[in-house]
């Protein structure tokens, strides 16, 4: 008897050990399951998650930051002095002479996030505007200087991680063969996260007239992108304003997606003879009276070439008005020569060629 009792207490407490440990082993699995819940409550999600979507529609403050009491006040000079706002704007006016319905629209989006930023503070929540934008006009009339200095602003406003500009076109973005139009624009598309994707003549994307066209699939990809991670990348497509509005009528999904549409008018021929002289300004070269006046006459003439390109087109004539003022001081090596005339263009230097049109009535 005392032999087998002494059995039974053994088989008994094996069971009541081995009953113990299981319900600790429960234990530990649900309460690892418990925190593995937690941290993905608290983890940052993918762009594609539901979570991830919602919270990138809404302007949120940043970690850390205490709201403010109901009785405080903002003043937007300040907001605009902490954000660096006016060195954007700043540097815009000096870039760009002219274009002040562009100018504006650039301010209003400005005052739109510093609006959006100090209610943030206070609490208020708002959706997070849509940022995409679409900029139309002939080439030369500064569309990717804006979209640079558009690019900057949302960077320093906290609305993109970098402030870089990726400028891409269609080669960049859709393929040669079946396959290829994925992977070239997934790739362009990851080196423009955080920052703005800039695509030049956006319309070649799209050819109707072809139907083995592979852009459309790029198209749909862009379209995907630009709903699901706007937080994270603004799209700005640019291209003559007749050909861009056949796109958008071609890709509905495109054109729903677009919020701010910037018009780039042609510049007045005073508004490019302005140009050149700021241009020369830079390089430390003037025109002279004469030949301010023989560059007018020449840019006028210019204006009704069928490749005209504005501001562009400014800068190859000042380069190749550098050349011929190069060439004709150096023909002369025996003669001395000022500070001032290293400096000066004169009309020679213009119509190097066209001495004819100088005789000629001017139009000014």
């Amino acid at each position: 008897m005392g032999i087998l009792a002494i059995l039974v207490a053994g088989i008994f407490a094996v069971v009541v050990l081995t009953a113990l440990a299981s319900l600790k082993r429960n234990r530990n699995r649900t309460e690892a399951a418990a925190d593995q819940d937690a941290e993905r409550a608290q983890a940052p999600q993918g762009p594609d998650s539901p979570r991830a979507s919602r919270s990138s529609r809404t302007s949120r403050r940043e970690p850390g930051t205490a709201v403010l009491p109901v009785d405080a006040t903002v003043t937007f000079a300040d907001e605009r002095r902490a954000a660096g706002v006016d060195e954007v704007l700043d540097a815009l006016d000096a870039d760009l002479v002219g274009l002040v319905p562009v100018k504006k629209k650039v301010q209003e989006v400005a005052a739109l996030l510093l609006v959006d930023r100090a209610r943030n503070r206070f609490g208020l929540e708002a959706p997070r505007p849509n940022l995409h934008m679409c900029f139309t006009g002939p080439p030369g009339t500064g569309k990717t200087t804006v979209a640079l200095r558009m690019a900057d602003l949302l960077h320093r406003l906290g609305y993109l991680e970098r402030g870089q500009l990726v400028h891409a076109m269609r080669d960049d973005l859709v393929g040669e063969y079946i396959g290829q139009t994925a992977p070239k624009t997934k790739r362009t598309l990851d080196r423009a996260m955080g920052g703005v994707l800039f695509i030049d003549e956006a319309y070649y994307l799209y050819r109707d007239s072809d139907s083995k066209d592979y852009g459309q699939e790029a198209i749909e990809i862009l379209v995907q992108v630009m709903e699901n991670n706007r937080d994270q990348l603004v799209v700005i497509l640019a291209g003559y304003k007749d050909r861009m509005d056949h796109f958008f009528g071609s890709n509905p999904g495109m054109s729903s997606r677009i919020a701010h549409h910037l018009d780039f008018a042609p510049y007045e021929v005073g508004e490019l003879t302005d140009i050149a002289r700021l241009m020369l300004k830079q390089t430390s070269y003037y025109l002279s009276e004469e030949a301010e006046k023989a560059f007018h006459q020449y840019i006028t003439r210019q204006m009704d070439q069928p490749r005209f390109a504005n501001a562009r087109s400014v800068r190859n004539e000042l380069e190749r008005a550098r050349l011929r003022h190069a060439h004709r001081l150096t023909s002369d090596p025996g003669r001395n020569w000022t500070r001032d005339d290293l400096m000066r263009i004169e009309p020679v230097d213009i119509y190097r060629g066209h001495d004819d049109w100088l005789t000629e009535p001017q139009q000014l």
